[in-house]
């Protein structure tokens, strides 16, 4: 389940970065996916 939030949420910030959206909303996305990415990795432990 994490998994696929993390695959839309990196295709969401690469649709962002290649349209050319604005600096705060990839940098927010790019926190939000650091963040799922974190605790993908802490449940794994």
């Amino acid at each position: 389940m994490i998994n696929e939030k993390i695959c839309k949420l990196r295709e969401k910030l690469n649709k962002s970065i290649q349209d050319g959206e604005d600096y705060d909303k990839i940098y927010t996305i790019s926190v939000e996916l650091d963040n799922l990415i974190a605790e993908y990795y802490k449940d794994g432990e």
